[in-house]
């Protein structure tokens, strides 16, 4: 996990530095498991940490505001309007001088990973005693937050379009992705745990009679 969710914040550091080309590598090895859309992405040494489209109504400049600027979006005739170009535009972007570089997981997604990081160095410590959070709770903490989060705004863009455009502010993926990686953690982990024990247990068990055979087999002779 830290792994993982480390590589994904490196390549803001690489652009800056000037090696592009291993951040593109980056950028290319996560690209199928994150949208990487600019506006939901986090970034270092620009002007903010996000960027967040102007429908959010964040307190920050929009995405739109610094994207205006950037010859990268000169093809799309309205930055506001949610479509095909835009997507693919802001999947692509990686960054400049001004906005900084984003990382190669979204805000949700890095606040998922690294919540699971974090969480599992605390396990090594409670691992004893903590037991597993109950499904409902799992259910409640974990799951409801992240589906009507993500849900209620993927459900007001096309294709969909049952309610009004809703765009989540990076706060709430952050904190709806936080909780959902404590919740894995907290659910799984005493789980694997348990498991490990009793399988450690068996083997243990099995190694005591082998010793045993052995030594019978030793005695006869």
């Amino acid at each position: 996990m830290f792994l993982y969710t480390g590589l994904a914040l490196t390549p803001p550091f690489l652009m800056q530095m000037g090696l592009e080309g291993v951040a593109n590598a980056i950028y290319t090895l996560y690209s199928p498991m994150c949208h990487q859309f600019a506006f939901r992405s986090l970034f270092f040494f620009g002007d903010q940490v996000t960027y967040p489209r102007e429908i959010a109504g964040a307190d920050s400049k929009s995405f739109e505001y610094y994207a205006i600027q950037d010859a990268h979006f000169d093809h799309i005739e309205e930055l506001t309007a949610w479509s095909p170009e835009l997507q693919i535009a802001a999947r692509s972007f990686k960054g400049n001088e001004q906005m900084g570089y984003k990382t190669a997981l979204c805000e949700r997604d890095v606040a998922i990973y690294g919540m699971m990081f974090l969480m599992g160095l605390l396990f090594a410590r409670v691992r004893h005693w903590l037991r597993p959070a109950s499904l409902w709770l799992y259910l409640m903490l974990g799951l409801v937050p992240l589906g009507l989060d993500g849900f209620s705004q993927m459900f007001s863009y096309p294709p969909f379009e049952f309610w009004p455009v809703r765009e989540t502010i990076p706060a709430y993926r952050i904190l709806t992705g936080a909780l959902f990686g404590l919740m894995n953690v907290w659910l799984a982990f005493p789980y694997l745990e348990s498991s490990m024990r009793e399988t450690m247990a068996v083997m243990g068990e099995r190694l005591e009679m082998a010793q045993q055979l052995l030594k019978a087999v030793h005695d006869e002779k």
